[in-house]
């Protein structure tokens, strides 16, 4: 499975949203809005903290980690994710405007916070995971990490869920994400 199938439609399987949605106490509507939003909001920020060379290869070394993920059956993932590494995995990826994040997808989704927290704790891996077996089936190095987050946002970069993406993101409201989360790769991925 590549990052764009994932996006488009693999997790918009009943099972899988019964399953995220049971594990937060929300719905299965609520969930796949939130897989919407959340999911362009996460590349996002991966591909705007992956800009740099050291950001490009701190996330590639993050990858390395992820890589072994048992992404290609996605019940059995969400049964054994690790939410206490997708949380610092959030926290790393957005830095301090993870709880602004949070609360703007609450917001957008009618969720409550702690429901999207628990929902984003379980997809940043998953998310990780792919691109990590991506990178180890492309052998990438970390530019090539960069280029295919890059191309990735490219297919999906004039969709309503990167639009909305860039607002969850963009938390001073200047219309760039830049100031929010560039300068957070500086720590992002080290040892956890």
């Amino acid at each position: 499975m590549d990052i764009s199938q994932l996006i488009s439609g693999n997790l918009g399987d009943s099972g899988i949203l019964n399953q995220l949605g049971q594990s937060v106490g929300a719905n299965p509507n609520q969930v796949q809005q939130l897989m919407q939003l959340g999911l362009p909001t996460l590349t996002q920020a991966l591909a705007q903290n992956a800009s740099t060379p050291a950001g490009a290869q701190s996330l590639a070394n993050a990858l390395d980690q992820h890589q072994d993920e048992p992404v290609d059956n996605l019940a059995s993932f969400f049964q054994n994710v690790d939410t206490a590494d997708g949380a610092k995995i959030l926290q790393h990826v957005f830095g301090g405007s993870t709880a602004q994040v949070q609360s703007n997808l609450a917001q957008q989704t009618g969720l409550q916070t702690n429901q999207v927290s628990g929902l984003l704790a379980q997809l940043a891996p998953l998310l990780l995971g792919v691109l990590g077996k991506q990178k180890k089936e492309q052998h990438l190095d970390s530019s090539g990490v960069a280029g295919l987050l890059g191309s990735l946002m490219g297919q999906t970069g004039n969709s309503s869920a990167m639009t909305m993406a860039t607002q969850m993101l963009d938390s001073s409201k200047n219309g760039s994400i830049l100031d929010e989360i560039g300068g957070f790769l500086g720590r992002l991925f080290g040892k956890r």
